[in-house]
């Protein structure tokens, strides 16, 4: 099993502890987990919730039955969802998506991305933003929405090009400038109904590790 597999099974069974406890009150037995888990194995759910503990995710009275108990934290999870282009832009199957799951969850404080809702990430792919201190390789947290101000970071997808870009939004007169935060690259022009706003950045990640 990959590791990325690992971490989306394990994400799974902590999804699956949550709406058990949500929906009935009292924590599930790991005979519970295998099965709402499609697991092959108690040992494979006790791995994951050994896992889960040491991260401190969740806590667990040892010898007693049904004592799985959520930490709360001031956290949120975020899909990393795939990459997008600081430089020319790059397709991606259809507008809006960009895997049809997660790469894996980021773990994230609050005090990063704020209290923003919709959120999901993205790996950035070239060195159009570095002016901006978004480097290639980092990760860039975005909000789902389809509006921005004039300046404001966002994902723009182009419609008649199938393409997606990370820049800077300005609308001029009868066209939108796409522009990028660094000073050896021109800016891209497009008309607005070409324009489809995915995302803004609320947060930049560099040299995330798990």
């Amino acid at each position: 099993m990959s590791r990325s597999s690992t971490s989306r099974t394990r994400e799974r069974v902590l999804q699956f502890v949550r709406s058990f406890i949500a929906d009935k009150g009292y924590s599930p037995s790991v005979s519970d987990i295998v099965t709402g888990c499609g697991l092959s194995s108690p040992n494979l759910a006790q791995y994951h919730l050994n896992v889960l503990e040491r991260e401190g995710v969740l806590r667990r009275t040892p010898g007693v039955f049904r004592s799985i108990q959520l930490v709360q934290r001031d956290n949120i999870e975020v899909p990393l969802l795939g990459v997008i282009a600081a430089g020319s832009p790059i397709p991606v199957p259809e507008a809006g998506n960009w895997a049809s799951e997660a790469e894996e969850m980021l773990d994230l404080s609050r005090d990063l991305v704020g209290d923003g809702s919709n959120l999901f990430a993205l790996r950035v792919r070239g060195r159009s933003m570095i002016d901006a201190c978004v480097m290639d390789g980092d990760i860039v947290v975005m909000e789902a929405k389809q509006t921005a101000i004039d300046g404001d970071m966002v994902a723009v997808w182009l419609k008649d090009e199938h393409e997606v870009t990370l820049k800077r939004i300005y609308r001029e007169e009868n066209q939108v400038r796409l522009q990028p935060a660094n000073r050896q690259m021109e800016p891209l022009y497009v008309f607005p109904e070409n324009v489809m706003i995915q995302g803004r950045v609320v947060a930049v990640i560099r040299k995330f590790s798990r």
